[in-house]
């Protein structure tokens, strides 16, 4: 067993070295094992292995040779890229994984550097002015794409995985205070009371924890919004906390309330961040570190995102931030380099007044902060696990603000702290690094911009910003590709799939690239914007202001395609440039189309989102009960698989169960009852009338009493290929219009003896089905005439049920008419008939009673 070092909380595979590793992938990991037994900590090891691998690559990076010989060489490459994916996804030892994919990362940074080498010494444009210019922007594009992956390699060489640290032993009076702050602004109440909720429910001793809701909507127009707050605050028993300016926006919330509390620790939650009960118990624990200062968490959304929502993947693909919260940020954590962001995450308050409380010098001041407790030599520690449920912007004009926000922001720390040089932040090279990763990020859209124009220059305009494209280009371009995909691949797998970043970099590009260019030129330009929330889409229509430069791409795109036949007849001896220019085109095409389907809103088919939750069920209706488990369910609403068919009328009475003890009492309309097989259904409930204390006894079982979110592991990996054909079905879903499930008319079924009367005569019948609005009858001897007339008096008719005919408590209602069908012809005088009887609403408060009585008892 390797033998190796750990801090508290840190489970970084010690089971996963265990056990024999067989064939090539067990030589490929058996001697980096045999090394790291003579080493405590993976990082020496780490550094070792990348000088090592530097010595070795110089060489192979400046060789020349032959196209055809370069050839080879690339399909070598390949070979050996392929081969090794196809050794790890056989590995179920995660130390197999990381060894491999140190390897292709290696042979990644070869194949790069050997086309870089290529492209600097061989194809650089420079003849005339304007050829040059652009080669050189393009150049400049290639040279921040291969930094940033370098840079990603970096950070992703060593994945911590940490557990949490007990506190069960320890006495309530040793534990920190921990003050709970809900930072808001202008949203929904409702939003703020869910959160609120949560937060008390939080399981910690009742005088260790406060929940503080921090109010900046001063305005006069959220007067009477903070009114709401004050009685919330009064009804749930929490504090509301209030300040004279808006000053520095959520930062200077946050630093008010800090002067004006006495926690220990701090836990700060978005509006719209529910948090589970355990969040303080698997995160105070790492504060028995005296140097750690932050433990944050990742952030999850129950509610589709605008590239889930409008390009309909239902959750398919993994959303925009998993690969940060499920791979970057583990790899930040290897190097202490893990930061805040901005919500769901412990700070420890003494440490945060060092450093002067929340940075307010950026938009992220979050990040911000982090830069600052990592410079003086603290700690900080970034926990897998979800444990809170928040709302992502509904809308994608709403998204593009949040990522310009933190796109500027970050272009605002690397401007003013400039964290790789810095000699006044005391950080470590591989913090550095982590943090020129993160701050440099965001400046995507300057190189995506470029990769789409490339292509458009040469063949509408004929500037040529690769000197010699053609096939040799190609054969260096190709591995140094192919290569950087398959060492993402291991790591990134199950968190983004095959060309959804490039998707996703392309419908930010414009705004993106727009706003980190300003933040370098002047840092103190923009202003700290709330992203709204909750909001609802109600009709499909296209974003022109968020998408207008995709439009504009996609048009010359377009325009440069149809000027490839002109340009083979027109200049025949330049055909391998046309048609990799060509292929070029098509390609950003097809992803430009996809990002502008992301800006063609979807309309919301349901009132409140829905959660994958299988919760346990209990459904009574009548005098029977039956156990479930949902499928599915919402604050309005769930989806209920049931093994045996119920006979239920359109409403019951639920018991919900969470993981743990809670539970919700509640009425629901049965509104659907869907067979999957001989005896299994799914019933669909709205819930009904539901009250104050009812609604907030929901909001903790389905946000609160959570075990394990559903997405805390995605087993379904990425397949490129399907992945591929994913994005070109996107338009064929676009357009389609789905349609909410329709309302089905449920009765129980019963057999009870009933008499009609209407016009001094009864007629006697059998009752076969009943729900809270309708009955069903049967009848016998009712001829067409009769028929005829009670159908044109449209009067109401009496109706008499009873288990028996001779019943003394027999219920007497009113009822109408509403339809007739034929059930037998036996008597073609007087036929069977089943009528429908509707129970008139104005009449509910009289005979309601009695109709759910009668629903109960009747069989």
């Amino acid at each position: 067993m390797t033998q190796t070092t750990y801090s508290p909380g840190d489970a970084t595979s010690v089971q996963d070295s265990v056990g024999p590793v067989k064939g090539i992938a067990g030589w490929l990991v058996r001697w980096p094992q045999q090394l790291a037994r003579l080493l405590p900590d993976h990082r020496p090891l780490l550094l070792f292995f990348i000088g090592l691998l530097v010595a070795l690559t110089l060489p192979l990076i400046v060789v020349p040779l032959k196209t055809w010989q370069q050839g080879i060489v690339a399909l070598v490459m390949i070979g050996l890229g392929w081969g090794i994916v196809q050794i790890e996804q056989r590995q179920r030892q995660a130390v197999a994984s990381e060894y491999l994919h140190l390897l292709l990362v290696w042979l990644s940074i070869v194949t790069t550097l050997r086309y870089f080498y290529y492209r600097t010494v061989y194809t650089l444009n420079l003849d005339g002015w304007l050829n040059g210019f652009f080669s050189l922007l393009l150049y400049a594009a290639e040279i921040y794409a291969i930094g940033t992956l370098v840079l990603a390699y970096f950070q992703t060489l060593k994945l911590r995985q940490r557990q949490s640290v007990d506190i069960s032993e320890i006495a309530a009076d040793q534990l920190p205070k921990v003050d709970v702050y809900i930072p808001t602004y202008n949203e929904d109440v409702e939003i703020v009371r869910k959160t609120a909720l949560a937060a008390l429910a939080i399981e910690y001793p009742g005088d260790k924890k406060q929940v503080y809701i921090l109010d900046d909507g001063r305005a006069a127009k959220y007067r009477t919004r903070r009114g709401r707050l004050h009685q919330l605050c009064e009804e749930l028993g929490c504090t509301l906390l209030t300040r004279d300016t808006n000053e520095h926006a959520k930062a200077g919330n946050i630093n008010t309330a800090l002067t004006r509390t006495r926690g220990d620790l701090i836990l700060i939650l978005d509006c719209d961040h529910i948090p589970t009960q355990e969040i303080l118990q698997r995160t105070v624990g790492f504060f028995l570190d005296p140097k750690v200062s932050l433990v944050q968490t990742p952030h999850w959304f129950y509610n589709p995102d605008p590239f889930e929502r409008n390009l309909l993947t239902e959750g398919r693909v993994p959303v925009g931030n998993e690969l940060f919260y499920k791979v970057l940020q583990k790899g930040n954590d290897f190097w202490n380099a893990a930061f805040f962001c901005g919500s769901a995450a412990v700070i420890r308050r003494d440490h945060l007044l060092e450093v002067g409380g929340i940075a307010t010098e950026t938009v992220t001041e979050d990040c911000h902060t982090s830069l600052r407790l990592h410079s003086l030599g603290y700690k900080s520690v970034y926990y897998d696990k979800i444990m809170v449920a928040g709302l992502a912007p509904e809308k994608f004009s709403a998204y593009v603000g949040q990522q310009v926000r933190w796109a500027r922001g970050m272009a605002q720390i690397l401007r003013l702290e400039n964290p790789l040089f810095n000699r006044k932040l005391n950080l470590s090279l591989s913090q550095r690094l982590c943090y020129l990763s993160a701050t440099s990020h965001f400046f995507f859209g300057f190189p995506r911009l470029m990769y789409a124009i490339a292509p458009v220059l040469y063949l509408l305009f004929g500037i040529n910003l690769v000197r010699g494209l053609g096939v040799e280009t190609v054969v260096y371009a190709v591995p140094h590709i192919v290569l950087a995909l398959n060492a993402n691949y291991i790591t990134y797998k199950t968190v983004r799939y095959s060309f959804w970043n490039e998707i996703f970099e392309y419908a930010m590009a414009f705004q993106d690239g727009l706003v980190t260019f300003l933040a370098l030129l002047n840092p103190k330009l923009g202003k700290f914007n709330v992203t709204d929330k909750g909001m609802s889409i109600t009709e499909r229509s296209f974003d022109w202001e968020s998408a207008r430069i995709s439009v504009l791409m996609t048009a010359l795109l377009l325009l440069s395609l149809f000027a490839v036949p002109f340009r083979l007849l027109l200049q025949p001896e330049t055909a391998e440039a046309v048609f990799i220019n060509g292929f070029w085109s098509v390609f950003n095409l097809l992803l430009l189309l996809a990002a502008l389907i992301v800006a063609l809103e979807q309309p919301q088919l349901r009132r409140t989102h829905r959660l994958q939750r299988q919760l346990q069920v209990i459904l009574r209706g009548g005098q029977q009960t039956w156990q479930g488990q949902t499928l599915d369910i919402s604050e309005s609403g769930a989806r209920i698989r049931l093994a045996s068919w119920p006979n239920l009328a359109d409403r019951a009475e639920l018991v919900i169960h969470g993981d743990s003890a809670r539970q919700v009492k509640l009425t629901a309309d049965v509104i659907r009852v869907d067979p999957v097989s001989d005896r299994e259904v799914v019933v669909s409930v709205d819930f009904a009338e539901l009250t104050q204390a009812q609604q907030d006894a929901l909001v903790l079982v389905l946000y609160s009493d959570v075990e394990t979110w559903y997405s805390q592991a995605r087993t379904i990996i990425d397949r490129p290929l399907a992945s591929l054909r994913f994005i070109l079905t996107a338009v064929q879903r676009a357009f389609r219009s789905p349609q909410p499930a329709q309302r089905m008319t449920v009765h129980k079924q019963v057999s009870a003896a009933a008499h009609l009367y209407y016009g001094g005569q009864f007629h006697t019948g059998l009752a076969t089905a009943i729900n809270s609005r309708q009955l069903q009858l049967q009848l016998d001897g009712l001829t067409p005439e009769a028929l005829d007339v009670v159908q044109k008096s449209n009067l109401p008719l009496g109706v008499v049920v009873n288990q028996t005919v001779d019943a003394a408590d027999a219920t007497r209602l009113v009822a109408q008419l509403v339809d007739v069908q034929t059930v037998s012809k036996s008597d073609p005088v007087s036929p069977r008939l089943q009528l429908t009887l509707a129970f008139p609403k104005p009449l509910d408060s009289r005979q309601g009673n009695v109709i759910q009585h009668l629903i109960e008892t009747l069989e």
